[in-house]
């Protein structure tokens, strides 16, 4: 199932996004989902996850305090609310889902079954 993530941009430095990523189905009502971002020239990194119940998400330090991840379960929808954004920000963010796992807050991109298209986010200094 393809997930398609939504709401990157350009925006200045400090300034605010807010990523969206549908999963609708029931397959994926049970599930982590997670946050993941690939800076220009680098290669893809973690940024934060949630289980199924939506407590005690997983943040990178790079954004922890500055960003939350959500989810809205009768949609299915992971949100990324990015605050105080920087340049160093900028990237392409990926939300992917593990199908098997509705608990565990895996950092590692190969535990991840389903990932969506990206989107740019671009921070301005």
């Amino acid at each position: 199932v393809q997930l398609q993530a939504s709401g990157g941009g350009l925006v200045q430095a400090g300034g605010s996004l807010r990523l969206s990523c549908p999963a609708p189905g029931r397959t994926f009502s049970r599930t982590v989902m997670a946050w993941f971002r690939q800076p220009p020239g680098k290669e893809r990194e973690f940024v934060a996850a949630i289980n199924w119940s939506g407590s005690s998400p997983d943040y990178a330090d790079s954004v922890k305090g500055r960003s939350t991840i959500s989810r809205d379960s009768a949609t299915n929808t992971v949100y990324l609310q990015m605050d105080r954004l920087r340049p160093e920000d900028t990237a392409v963010y990926y939300c992917a889902v593990d199908l098997f796992n509705s608990g565990t807050l895996y950092r590692d991109a190969r535990k991840y079954t389903s990932w969506g298209q990206g989107t740019l986010v671009t921070v301005s200094s």
